[in-house]
């Protein structure tokens, strides 16, 4: 069975920085891609960034590009998601997923096959 656990959310300002970390159990995730998505009430949950574990490939919504950073650490099987440059609208909640595949590009959470339970993330203005 495979666990993702979040941490690292908070309240920041605007403009302010925040890490977040997502530790993985349970597997090998050598040909797993890991993602962090994001959801707001009332809204769909929404793609924010996924990296290839065995290629390293990254991929970035465009809201994001030029702010968040998606990187892994295999040896800890735990991947962060450095978020710069933080805005208002970035507040949500923000999901870790695991798909057992290599999943290309900004791919729909239904490809996704495990969940954390989510952090949140204010941003303040």
């Amino acid at each position: 069975q495979v666990q993702l656990v979040e941490s690292g959310g908070g309240l920041v300002q605007a403009g302010g920085s925040l890490r977040l970390s997502c530790a993985a159990s349970g597997r090998t995730f050598s040909s797993y891609t890991m993602a962090w998505f994001r959801q707001v009430p009332g809204k769909e949950r929404e793609f924010v960034a996924a990296r290839v574990w065995l290629f390293g490939s990254t991929y970035y919504a465009d809201s994001v590009k030029g702010r968040f950073t998606i990187s892994g650490d295999n040896a800890k099987n735990t991947v962060y998601l450095q978020m710069n440059s933080l805005k208002p609208e970035d507040t949500a909640v923000y999901y870790c997923a695991a798909a057992s595949k290599s999943v290309v590009g900004t791919a729909p959470p239904t490809l996704y096959d495990y969940w954390g339970q989510g952090t949140q993330v204010t941003v303040s203005s």
